[in-house]
């Protein structure tokens, strides 16, 4: 049987679920080819959403016109926004979820998007043809054309965009003990690697783990810290609702040195240091085994204990991630005082898993190798669900834009959080699951959570993911901003009016009158505290809009942080000049001896496209850029 569409997807996981209906919202006719409709969207390890930096990338999928944060929104059952001690560029909010209903919203999302179709199966061999004349032509030797199934289905496509996650030639290890599969419980897929790399296309090994899941029935609660969540405005969506579900805490608690003793006692079958896995898992999310090795001397290490649904009695611990024999686990989370008695529903885990060389690809995640295929998600190096459903969002955004003959659309590193994720990948490539973190982004302030939608809602508009109604509420949105800005640029307080009320909300009085805008600037006040001492601009924040408190927080910020706004906007813009010179096919990089070697062979590897993606590049120098910018001066 074959089957004939725009776009294919492999996998429905987070990467998938958003390269799919991006895609069919941009009006290709989509496929989403799945092993378990049941598990679309599954959360494999910590059912959260969000995080450091993470956050950021959840509200600019949002802003895009994607699914995420509102689905994150709707099955929320805690939430917080993370870095509040630090200035706004660095907030990021954080949602813990109900992994079950997260499942069923992402379900009932995909099943009501139009121009897609559901299709469970599992892909067995990717279909590629010659090209005439591609060299001429400027394009890849081959093209994709489609996927054949194990059961022998032929799924044919202008674009397929591959979002296997772990599950290509997946290996579960508990200990000694190695069983194939994508997640525990669920098949691996073999060959499917095989039909890729013979084109070309590079593969290598990655590892990652997750942590035991216990009976909360069985935890003293007492002898923990409890952790409640916030209950303000924030949100990751920029339109939905709010939180519906009941809002849950989450506990501390610590390991003991009798803990660490227990695990200690059976490294000698930890498959991370017998052998057994050579590949390499993330520095920054370590087992605790991998905690106890490179911390020897610390006493305790922190764990979270947070609930895995609304109603459920599953919990999840994290930072205990482990692949130590079962035995030892259960042995070593006895010994915390709060799991002294644990009911253990089934140990941690680690897996191997197949990854592609993301340098192979474009910045619109097409592959330079095989054209008309695209690439998102852990097949490219990274982890989270976050930075999957980034990647995913683009990839379908590029199919689509690939189906109609169209320009791909690239994000820059100094519009989002997603644009320094891909050029990282595509530029430096990874050797180690690649975790967004704020330090990544050198345009931190030009990239809040706050300011996702003015950063990208009208560009998605634009292409046609963002439907009007999300294009309609931003521009309203914009619109109260600037009223707000404009309104405390203009206005003036006298000092006698005023100062009784700065007195009292413990501030220095002001000598003269003076602007609004400078009393905004102290630190000490907010709009929402001068409110209360000025009724005209209490009476232009309350005016009717959907949501006044992110509006207010908006403006509040524009303000706050004008200067260092311009100024990076204005490092940005020089950037960008670097970014328009265009460089891909100019050179012979093999034959230019001024370059250092390493530069020549870093620069005929990634062939990048512009001269500022060529600075990123590890190994190429200041002075090695010189010499191109001379040579294209020439």
């Amino acid at each position: 049987m074959t089957l004939n569409y725009d776009v294919l997807v492999i996998g429905g996981g987070h990467a998938g679920c958003e390269a799919a209906t991006a895609a069919a919202n941009m009006g290709a006719k989509t496929c989403l080819v799945t092993m378990d409709m049941n598990k679309i969207a599954q959360m494999s390890c910590n059912p959260a959403v969000g995080g450091i930096a993470k956050g950021q990338i959840v509200r600019e999928i949002d802003a895009l016109g994607g699914q995420m944060g509102l689905v994150t929104d709707a099955t929320a059952i805690q939430f917080r926004m993370l870095n509040r001690g630090k200035g706004p560029a660095v907030w990021s909010p954080r949602a813990q979820c109900d992994r079950g209903k997260f499942i069923w919203e992402w379900r009932r999302v995909l099943d009501e998007t139009p121009n897609l179709d559901i299709w469970q199966d599992q892909a067995d061999e990717l279909l590629v043809e010659s090209v005439p004349y591609a060299e001429a032509l400027s394009q890849p030797a081959k093209q994709v054309v489609g996927v054949r199934t194990i059961w022998g289905c032929e799924l044919k496509a202008k674009a397929v965009i591959i979002t296997a996650g772990t599950f290509l030639n997946g290996l579960l290890h508990i200990g000694r003990k190695m069983v194939p599969g994508g997640r525990i419980a669920e098949p691996a897929v073999p060959h499917f690697t095989e039909s890729i790399t013979r084109h070309g296309i590079r593969s290598a090994r990655m590892k990652t783990g997750t942590p035991v899941r216990i009976d909360k029935r069985s935890v003293h609660f007492e002898d923990m810290e409890r952790q409640d969540g916030e209950n303000d405005f924030h949100q990751f969506s920029y339109t939905g609702p709010h939180r519906q579900l009941d809002q849950l805490p989450c506990w501390m608690c610590y390991t003991t040195p009798e803990v660490h003793e227990t695990l200690r006692s059976g490294l000698a079958d930890s498959p991370l240091y017998n052998g057994q896995i050579q590949s390499i898992g993330p520095r920054y999310c370590p087992s605790i085994e991998t905690k106890l090795m490179t911390f020897p001397d610390k006493d305790q290490h922190l764990l979270f204990l947070e609930p895995e649904g609304e109603t459920t009695n599953e919990m999840y611990l994290n930072g205990f991630s482990s692949s130590l024999p079962m035995d030892v686990q259960i042995a070593a989370i006895r010994k915390i005082p709060g799991l002294r008695d644990a009911k253990v529903y089934r140990p941690g885990y680690a897996i191997e898993y197949d990854f592609f060389d993301p340098t192979q690809l474009k910045h619109s995640l097409e592959s330079k190798i095989v054209g008309g295929l695209f690439m998102a998600g852990q097949v490219n190096g990274t982890t989270g669900y976050e930075e999957a459903g980034g990647q995913g969002t683009v990839a379908g955004i590029n199919a689509a834009l690939y189906c109609a003959g169209s320009a791909p659309f690239i994000m820059h590193r100094d519009e989002s959080y997603i644009g320094v994720l891909i050029d990282d990948l595509v530029t430096k490539g990874v050797d180690e699951p690649y975790r967004m973190f704020t330090s990544r982004a050198e345009y931190r302030i030009l990239l809040r959570q706050d300011d996702a939608d003015a950063r990208l809602t009208e560009k998605s508009y634009e292409l046609g993911l963002a439907k009007r109604a999300r294009y309609d509420w931003w521009i309203e949105k914009k619109q109260h901003i600037e009223e707000i800005e404009e309104f405390c640029k203009t206005t003036s307080v006298k000092a006698k009016e005023i100062n009784s009320g700065l007195e009292h909300l413990g501030t220095t009085p002001i000598e003269r009158g003076c602007k609004i805008v400078d009393l905004v600037n102290r630190p000490q006040l907010s709009l929402a505290s001068l409110s209360e001492i000025i009724p005209s601009l209490k009476e232009i924040l309350n005016r009717p809009n959907n949501r006044k408190e992110e509006i207010t927080e908006a403006a509040e910020i524009r303000m706050k942080y004008k200067g260092y706004i311009e100024r990076e906007r204005m490092v940005a813009d020089k950037m960008h000049r670097l970014e328009s010179i265009r460089i891909k096919g100019n050179f012979n990089y093999k034959e230019m001896y001024a370059l250092s070697t390493e530069a020549r062979q870093k620069l005929t590897a990634i062939e990048p496209e512009t001269l500022a993606q060529a600075s990123r590049i590890p190994g190429v120098s200041p002075s090695d850029i010189n010499v191109l910018l001379v040579l294209m001066g020439r």
